[in-house]
């Protein structure tokens, strides 16, 4: 019998099933008392001080000799401010690769444990909060899944939920042929539900507590999907299987890989994930254990602790009712913790998907929703109660948006500094009396201190290129060694042509979330966006002018030739950027350029979407876009 009951809208949802769902206050520290007693395992502390003591360590060895050198005509202001911006963007070098040390270590001993004892079933509900998406793309997704996990016979019970928050009336009715079309391609009484709220209030946030508060008591967990999100059965199934048996979970956060993308810069971004990311994922894991993070995706969540715990307040203001908290999935994470609930993070459970933004442009502009969510980490850091290391997510978060206006800080010092007599310094303050004497830096010094400072930003990458042979992934799923030596080297060489291209990118995010320039809430060009040559020189504006000036100065002979690296890079920010959409498919000798074992021998779960992908789109023909 169809279970299906109409409410306005047309929405098409199960019975209602509401459950409270309150506001917590960041001024007062909240223990659920559903949230079983527990004691975090001490090991976690002996993690940390290995990811970190090192980081300290080294970041402390490099400022002293930064000091010595510095301090040789004495300490002038400026010293002073380029001794702390090169031990701040150091530190977080380090522990970058003190984390990927410590991700090979617990590779290795998690190999050696043992599987879980199968837990109890659980009733799941997979949510799809979409804002005007592409319904074809989707509906294939969440179709995929369903079929996925009616064949693999789960003893968990799945619903899937389509929540809409579609504000453009043509894709809403595109969205309503789809979810016609998904229920007559599923079995008669397949869970799968679709609701449409006109008016989107906060966001995604208001959409999944929408459904917390009608339907979310019938649901022990929930699985959060973005709209481009694709998980295996066997990642939900394993997903729930870890809730299941683990009481004092309360979130646990799978490592999803990038995939879908055949741009350059999405290869890239995939490559780069597929090699490097999976020491970085185990090492995070390791040292955060029970206080993980969440990322607003792909994670399993207990419904109840969710909904009693992680209802977010706006944000502090002195004026009233504060702004959406817009990158709200930290918060959660810290306020679930703050609960007395685990959050977990498992990089182990493969099969879970999303995809890249396919260029430059489209990837900025996704930074810059990022960077305003992230700074305003910043006012959050004072919230009562959290965990020290659920406030150290929300201060990596600031901080890594905040680097780059300290790295491009470096870059003008250095600039400024240029060739001791003859810099920049030394032609517009000659007759200061308050001018420094700079130390001349010798050219040993300048080489050994480039290398060292390249070498730690290309440690990870290394470590994590020949961690391979000891993980589950062999390089002859990369093409074999020679294709994978050629992609892992023009895979760095992209690293560092971009790097200076993005450090000015996120440095114009931050200067436009200071200024109060907010950042509008649109759907992600996922396939890439057509950019004209005008429309992307408007755009790098800033990088190719910078490294005009770079340039002009280097010919003055007042700005060191050591620069020239960056200054190519930001003066090729326009062509680097129109070549970063280039599509390598289609690309007789470059097809495989870059390619990860998911190209290379692609997993059911992705063969099965595309193939309803397509079925979709010709239902919903012709095309609807947003406009």
């Amino acid at each position: 019998m169809d279970r299906l009951t109409p409410f306005p809208n047309s929405a098409h949802m199960p019975p209602p099933s509401p459950m409270a769902h309150p506001v917590q206050s960041l001024r007062r520290a909240h223990r659920d008392p559903r949230a079983p007693g527990w004691v975090p395992v001490g090991r976690f502390w002996w993690r940390r001080a290995a990811a970190f003591l090192p980081a300290i360590a080294t970041t402390g060895a490099l400022g002293m000799a930064f000091a010595d050198w510095l301090s040789s005509g004495g300490m002038w202001w400026l010293e002073w401010v380029l001794l702390a911006l090169v031990v701040v963007t150091f530190f977080w070098i380090a522990l970058a690769v003190g984390t990927a040390t410590l991700g090979l270590a617990c590779y290795v001993m998690r190999k050696t444990a043992g599987a879980p004892a199968r837990p109890a079933p659980m009733t799941v509900a997979l949510l799809v909060p979409i804002y005007n998406e592409d319904p074809a793309e989707v509906f294939g997704n969440a179709c995929a899944m369903v079929m996925a996990l009616n064949q693999a016979r789960a003893a968990h019970k799945f619903d899937l939920f389509i929540l809409s928050d579609t504000q453009d009336g043509a894709i809403a009715i595109a969205e309503q042929r789809a979810f016609a079309t998904l229920r007559a391609a599923l079995p008669p009484g397949a869970g799968v539900w679709y609701r449409r709220r006109v008016q989107n209030t906060e966001r995604k946030v208001g959409n999944i507590a929408q459904w917390l508060e009608n339907w979310g008591a019938a649901y022990g967990a929930m699985v959060v999907l973005d709209a481009d999100s694709l998980m295996s059965a066997d990642a939900l199934i394993r997903l729930s299987d870890e809730m299941a048996a683990d009481p004092s979970a309360g979130l646990i956060q799978s490592a999803p890989l990038v995939v879908g993308s055949d741009t350059l810069f999405g290869r890239m971004q995939q490559f780069s994930a597929s090699v490097y990311g999976r020491l970085l994922s185990e090492g995070l894991a390791g040292w955060t254990g029970p206080e993980g993070n969440y990322w607003g995706h792909n994670a399993i969540l207990r419904t109840r602790a969710f909904a009693d715990c992680a209802g977010l307040p706006r944000m502090p203001s002195l004026w009233g009712k504060g702004n959406l908290i817009l990158s709200h999935d930290f918060v959660e994470a810290g306020l679930l913790r703050r609960a007395g609930w685990a959050v977990r993070f498992m990089p182990s459970i493969g099969g879970s998907y999303e995809e890249p933004p396919a260029t430059l442009i489209d990837y900025a502009l996704r930074d810059r929703r990022w960077c305003h969510g992230n700074l305003q980490h910043l006012s959050l850091l004072g919230t009562r109660g959290l965990h020290a290391v659920s406030r150290f997510h929300l201060l990596h978060g600031a901080i890594s948006y905040l680097l780059s206006p300290a790295w491009f800080g470096l870059l003008v010092i250095w600039a400024l500094l240029g060739n001791g007599p003859d810099s920049v310094i030394t032609y517009f303050s000659v007759e200061n009396p308050l001018y420094p004497v700079w130390p001349e830096m010798s050219q040993v010094s300048s080489v050994l201190i480039l290398v060292f400072m390249y070498g730690m930003l290309l440690a990870p990458k290394v470590m994590g290129a020949m961690a391979l042979g000891l993980t589950d992934v062999r390089i002859v799923r990369f093409g074999g060694g020679a294709r994978f030596v050629l992609s892992l080297a023009t895979e760095i060489a992209l690293s560092i042509l971009f790097a200076p291209i993005m450090m000015v990118q996120q440095l114009v995010a931050v200067l436009r979330t200071v200024i109060g320039v907010r950042p509008t809430w649109s759907p992600q060009a996922r396939k890439g966006g057509t950019y004209g040559p005008a429309t992307v020189l408007k755009f790098h504006a800033v990088e190719t002018l910078s490294g005009a000036l770079l340039g002009v100065g280097m010919l003055a002979g007042m700005v060191s030739l050591w620069l020239l690296p960056i200054a190519v890079s930001l003066v090729l920010a326009v062509p680097l950027s129109m070549v970063s959409g280039a599509r390598l498919g289609s690309r007789r000798g470059l097809r495989h350029l870059m390619a990860t074992p998911e190209m290379l021998e692609t997993p059911p779960i992705l063969k099965l979407a595309r193939s309803h992908r397509a079925l979709f789109q010709d239902t919903i023909q012709p095309p609807i876009a947003a406009e």
